[in-house]
């Protein structure tokens, strides 16, 4: 019994050791990395050449460490935790992003299909996307005359060209000898689209997806700093900002960061789960 208990705890305890060696580097050295910033930046912020709170300082200030200990709280209006904050801002994205995906991957494989349409439009293609995010803030406003759907169209406006043009690609790079043996096989339509169409332009695709999730995310922040009086993120920083408070501005780039991590591993993830092993 006390031989098969020790057994037991040594295969445990191999396990554990291998599942640590396999697992050391994903999760060590970025940890190792983080720590290394933040003592550099804890250190030039000491001496002077960093005008910027130290970590260390933004911890004890007591507005920020409220807001990190309670990221919850809602007084209304926008008095909000920055847990709110950041949903609303994700809630936008969400919307625009998904109007994105929508027209771009329609609009795409319009103009990867068709010789005639993408001659046309690529030049207007070319010279929208070049349009950087804040310049848009003020047409959409004088269009919209509300920040909710002026916002939406910013996001919407930022993320789709990445979409749009990779998809395009995508179709156009599909090999000739798929489309030759399509026509063999007399193929409809509807079969050419959902069995060569669509798999072969799947890796394009992902790719403006995934480039398109953190531009949605970038301009969002942009929009709202200019939109005075929403509830969201990037309003958050700027009244942060306002009010001389650049603690509160440095925990709210954090939160930035880390949606923006997350949501980009999310679209990985789903490039993942739905493209076979030989497409990646």
């Amino acid at each position: 019994m006390a031989a098969s208990i020790g057994n037991r705890n040594g295969s445990f305890g191999r396990s554990l050791s291998k599942f640590w060696e396999k697992q050391a580097q994903n999760w060590a050295l970025p940890i190792i990395g983080i720590l290394g910033f933040l003592l550099v930046w804890q250190i030039l912020s000491g001496v002077g050449l960093i005008k910027l709170p130290s970590p260390l300082n933004i911890l004890s200030e007591k507005s920020t460490r409220n807001l990190l200990l309670y990221p919850f709280f809602d007084r209304g209006g926008t008095d909000k935790g920055l847990f709110w904050q950041t949903l609303a801002s994700f809630e936008r994205v969400a919307k625009g992003y998904s109007i994105a995906a929508i027209v771009g991957i329609s609009v795409g494989i319009l103009v990867g299909t068709n010789a005639v349409i993408d001659k046309a439009l690529d030049p207007l293609f070319q010279f929208l996307r070049t349009v950087p995010p804040l310049a848009w803030v003020p047409i959409a406003l004088a269009a919209l005359r509300q920040n909710e759907p002026a916002a939406l169209f910013v996001i919407f406006i930022t993320a789709v060209w990445p979409i749009l043009l990779n998809t395009a690609v995508g179709v156009k790079q599909i090999p000739q000898d798929y489309r030759n043996v399509s026509r063999v096989l007399q193929l409809s339509k509807q079969k050419y689209f959902f069995k060569i169409l669509i798999p072969s332009a799947l890796p394009y695709i992902f790719t403006g997806l995934r480039i398109s999730i953190g531009l949605a995310w970038l301009a969002i922040i942009a929009a709202e700093i200019i939109m005075s009086g929403i509830v969201g993120i990037g309003f958050f920083i700027w009244n942060s900002y306002t009010n001389d408070k650049v603690g509160e501005v440095i925990l709210a780039l954090v939160y930035i960061g880390a949606v923006g991590l997350i949501l980009d591993r999310v679209v990985a993830w789903l490039q993942n789960v739905i493209l076979p092993e030989e497409q990646k």
